[in-house]
């Protein structure tokens, strides 16, 4: 027997998939429009190094030896 179809659950179902979609672009939207504000003020965001401590950081990341486990 085949299922009867729920029109209304479907759409709603839908509906939320996109909203949350459309949430989450416009959250990242936001984000890199944050961050680009503080690169054109020179100020670091919180959780980020400045360029010139990052640049050191991968450097020291790249001399340690491997670790034997």
């Amino acid at each position: 027997m085949a299922r009867r179809p729920n029109y209304k659950f479907e759409r709603m179902e839908r509906d939320r998939a996109k909203a949350a979609k459309k949430a989450a672009r416009a959250q990242l939207k936001a984000e890199k429009a944050e961050k680009r504000k503080a690169e054109a003020s020179g100020e670091s965001l919180p959780g980020e190094l400045p360029a010139e401590e990052a640049s050191t950081e991968e450097a020291s990341v790249e001399e340690r030896p491997p670790e034997n486990q």
